[in-house]
């Protein structure tokens, strides 16, 4: 078969229908809407993203299609003394054109230029920045809903994101899904997606958690890699082969760390479950789709489609079945162990695609009301509440995205607000509009705050309040892509203070500007010890420290429970505690190794610690 030529090669758009067209992705195809512009050889390296953990730097570069004679082998270079000096090199990885890269040992107290070189003509050069864990405050800026829908409305520019990313001069930059929204061809539009980004990209640590639309469907619930037979996929699965999924799991997430449990579910699909520890940030990076159980034929139906309740009246608990799974035995594992390790860490972030309730009660239209979508974390709610029972025992903020709505929730499980919060970001651009209209005002409300905020019952009966919702304008949403309710969030760590700092901006905006506002709601500043302070515990007695900054663990004296583990801020502590129980405390520099009391009770007295 003869070699295709250049511009054949750049007019690919892959057209997936079935495992043995996906194999020769390899061989480009012309696209209908979504082509791959004509590029020289100087320019066949797309975009590039990495992180750095533990001292190991990841580094993916995404090629553009490469011909039959071009060499395969890329290497990775960085500027030393005013000279390149390569650190790695790799093979390109078909389908997908991908160039993972992996260096051990990297000195991340210092900054490096690098550049990914193919042969002699291909350079794209970025940044590594060194870890800012001299920076008291770290700042996280969020994203979700990338759509670009050519059939509705062509696409919006990106370029005040990518001006406003660069005006805070974000630390991190989290993508938490839908990056693509093309079913058949992640490829084509993902380097879209790098050409939109590419140049803020390839300066910092970037995070993609690939979602449903990614992987080639309206809905996922990976249910540990089956094959789906339903339209929409509630049975759950992928309905694409593995293969496909594959592909699109190395372009997103082949430069994260190494995933903490690696071994691959149905399909010899991967996981990528793991931490990313980064200014003195623990990230934790969960799955929320990957082991989820699809809702037809495990739940009685409530409506036309097996995932949505449309009856106001049904049992909320007639839908909690067992055998139901949330994010499954390993990343629950994952967590109780990431929730007791503080090591180099002084905050704990949970990244995922979306939040743990139903966030909103009107989807599409504007008198399109819901009472529960099996699509959202809300379901199943015992798995909702054994994830978060998990992550406040880390004080563990949560940022997400996925409801093409901004809010802000405090979650609880036993009673209002004894969990962590949450952070929805708003989508990039918007064609499926929700709101969050409760018919009911609600609970202890603070002074002057909407009716639709409070302590409310989302529609699985889950305990959740309130804070702020980027509600839509309450008119028909159309069927063109629009920046309505859109926008991206930025989230402020402070190490020292301890304090989280939730801004939420619309689309079009120069965020230094002082006359810029935000969505209603916005900004809310939080504690880090707000994400495990339910109302009904009381305080142990102070503690003072001998040392800055240690490690606290407190323990039920009885079931040996381990209810919190956190890094204090500072010399003095006073615990929160369930009333009426007796507790263990350890304390340690780095990890709660040493027993400094046993039997101490709410209202105890203060107590100096000495720790060696």
């Amino acid at each position: 078969m003869k070699l295709l030529n250049r511009l054949a090669l750049c007019c690919f758009a892959l057209l997936v229908t079935s495992t043995p067209l996906l194999a020769q992705q390899s061989r480009p195809r012309r696209g209908a809407d979504l082509s791959i512009p004509e590029v020289a050889k100087k320019d066949l390296i797309c975009f590039a993203l990495y992180t750095v953990h533990d001292n190991t730097l990841k580094l993916t570069a995404q090629l553009y299609p490469l011909s039959d004679s071009d060499p395969k082998t890329v290497r990775l270079e960085i500027e030393s003394d005013g000279k390149w000096t390569e650190v790695a090199r790799t093979t390109v990885i078909e389908p997908g054109w991908t160039a993972p890269f992996r260096v051990d040992n990297w000195d991340d107290t210092k900054s490096y230029k690098y550049r990914v070189a193919h042969g002699s003509e291909a350079f794209y050069q970025g940044t590594v920045r060194k870890n800012p864990v001299d920076k008291d405050e770290i700042v996280v800026a969020g994203f979700t809903g990338n759509s670009i829908q050519p059939a509705h409305g062509g696409d919006i520019s990106r370029q005040d994101l990518i001006d406003n990313v660069n005006r805070v001069d974000a630390d991190v930059l989290f993508f938490s899904g839908d990056q693509v929204y093309d079913h058949n061809r992640h490829y084509a539009a993902w380097l879209k997606f790098g050409r939109d980004f590419g140049d803020i990209i390839k300066d910092r640590p970037t995070i993609c958690l690939p979602d449903d639309h990614d992987v080639g469907q309206p809905n996922l619930w990976g249910e540990s890699g089956k094959i789906s037979t339903l339209s929409g996929a509630a049975d759950g699965g992928y309905a694409k082969p593995g293969v496909y999924v594959k592909e699109v799991e190395r372009a997103q997430t082949s430069h994260l760390p190494d995933p903490v449990d690696p071994h691959k579910i149905g399909q010899g699909i991967g996981v990528y479950f793991t931490n990313l520890n980064w200014g003195g940030i623990d990230f934790a990076i969960l799955e929320d789709r990957k082991f989820k159980t699809g809702p037809a034929g495990r739940v009685p139906k409530q409506g036309p489609r097996p995932d949505h309740i449309r009856n106001p009246d049904y049992d909320p608990a007639s839908v909690d079945v067992d055998g139901a799974i949330l994010l499954g035995e390993r990343q629950l594992k994952f967590i109780d162990q990431w929730a007791q390790d503080w090591s180099d860490a002084k905050m704990k972030v949970a990244l995922s695609q979306t939040i743990f309730c139903g966030g909103a009660h009107i989807h599409g239209t504007a008198n399109g009301r819901l009472h529960a979508d099996m699509d959202s974390n809300g379901w199943p709610q015992s798995g909702r509440n054994r994830a978060l029972a998990e992550l406040r025992k880390a004080f563990a903020f949560h940022y997400a995205g996925d409801q093409h709505l901004a809010t802000i929730f405090h979650h609880g499980i036993d009673e209002h607000r004894d969990a962590i919060w949450s952070f929805c970001v708003p989508s990039i651009a918007n064609l499926y509009l929700r709101w969050w209209e409760p018919l009911e005002p609600g609970e202890n409300r603070e002074p002057g705050a909407p009716d639709y905020t409070g302590d409310h019952l989302d529609g699985f009966a889950n305990k959740v309040t309130n804070y702020a919702a980027a509600n839509p304008e309450e008119k028909p949403a159309g069927n063109l892509l629009n920046t309505r309710a859109a926008g991206f969030g930025i989230v402020r760590f402070n190490t020292q203070s301890r304090e989280i700092t939730m801004e939420c901006w619309p689309r079009n905006v120069d965020v230094t500007d002082p006359a810029a506002e935000q969505y209603p709601g916005w900004p809310r500043t939080i504690s880090q010890f707000d994400n495990y302070n339910p109302p009904s515990w009381g305080k142990l007695g102070e503690m003072t420290f001998n040392i800055e900054n240690p490690v606290v663990q407190l323990i039920d004296a009885n079931s040996k429970e381990v209810l919190y583990t956190v890094r204090v801020a500072g010399k003095t502590f006073t615990p929160a505690a369930p009333k009426g129980k007796s507790f263990i405390v350890k304390v340690g520099k780095d990890a709660p190794t040493a027993m400094i009391v046993n039997g101490v009770k709410v209202g105890g007295k203060p107590m100096t610690v000495t720790i060696d």
